[in-house]
């Protein structure tokens, strides 16, 4: 073995020290303090050797390794949320992105499923789609949706005809179900959100829209659910952390742009009915170029700013700020 590639695997074996087993040590102390019960059948230990093995193959968009572009920091949190999420890789149900130098986990819609049935005890998550001739009733009671008829006729099955898609948790004891509905204008805007989706493009979303739509408002569903019901707030920070770190890049991106860029004050002028004009709205849809996300669409941005672990750049230390450190 070459004198480079052993300074490899010795920087690799340092590395893996201080993410993946420093990971492995806070579950445990999260579990010894009744913050983390893990779902019986999932095995922390080989959910992160699977994690270990799919990162030393991951890039980011410049084809840098994932492992040396992101910060040791983020590739912790990404690691972390991952666990308390009882998500594997290996079973496709999250995928490590680099966000700048920022690593995140991003559940797939299998991941925001098995996180609803791990944590919820959910026993089924479904969706379909309604296209234009469908017959489809719902109805509203004190702000929860539910699905009182849809019925459909084959030759209503066009994709460009959907116009709405809905899905349902089910619960197997007293909860009433948790539906959601979204149309296809929100199903669109939430899809504008990632950088692989482009209005009269012919790339998945086109090719795949009703399993596109699905696996959409599934996320939303899930997220809904988790959000609203449940109390577990170590949960609920992790699973919500990569939406948060993407929304903190998007505004670290726009004062880099704009750092240097005079401001000038401006006074509205009132008009004849003592109303003053609005100023224009930047469009937010953009992501930062730096983004590399798989074709799932990226989830709506929600910005709920939590304490995460701060400062793992010194190799063995750490510093956790956050409830209950």
């Amino acid at each position: 073995m070459s004198a480079a590639a052993k300074k490899q695997n010795n920087n690799l074996a340092i590395l893996r020290k201080d993410t993946v087993d420093a990971v492995a040590t806070w579950v445990r102390k999260y579990q010894e303090r009744g913050e983390l019960q893990l779902p019986p059948n999932y095995s922390a230990s080989n959910a992160l050797k699977s994690a270990w093995l799919v990162l030393q193959e991951t890039t980011n968009k410049s084809k840098q390794p994932v492992l040396q572009a992101c910060t040791q920091n983020s590739i912790v949190n990404a690691l972390l949320d991952m666990v308390v999420q009882g998500l594997n890789p290996g079973k496709k149900q999250c995928y490590f992105v680099a966000f700048g130098n920022q690593l995140i986990c991003m559940r797939s819609y299998f991941g925001s499923m098995a996180a609803v049935k791990n944590v919820a005890r959910a026993t089924d998550v479904w969706a379909e789609v309604v296209y234009k001739g469908d017959v489809f009733e719902y109805e509203i009671k004190r702000g929860r949706k539910h699905i009182t008829k849809h019925t459909q006729k084959l030759e209503n099955i066009k994709s460009e005809s959907i116009t709405a898609a809905y899905a349902v948790i089910e619960f197997g004891d007293e909860r009433p179900d948790y539906t959601e509905i979204m149309t296809i204008d929100q199903i669109k805007q939430a899809w504008k959100q990632g950088p692989n989706y482009r209005e009269g493009g012919n790339g998945t979303h086109q090719k795949f829209t009703a399993d596109m739509a699905k696996k959409t408002v599934i996320n939303r569903a899930c997220k809904g659910y988790i959000n609203s019901s449940n109390d577990a707030n170590l949960f609920k920070k992790h699973f919500n952390r990569a939406e948060d770190t993407i929304e903190e890049q998007r505004f670290d991106n726009e004062v880099a742009e704009n750092a240097n860029q005079e401001i000038i004050d401006v006074e509205y002028e009132v008009d004849s009915n003592g109303d003053t004009p609005e100023p224009g709205e930047a469009d937010g849809n953009g992501m930062a170029e730096d983004a590399d996300m798989p074709d799932d669409e990226a989830p709506p941005i929600s910005a709920e700013d939590e304490g995460y672990i701060r400062d793992a750049s010194v190799p063995g230390q750490m510093t956790i700020e956050g409830p209950g450190f």
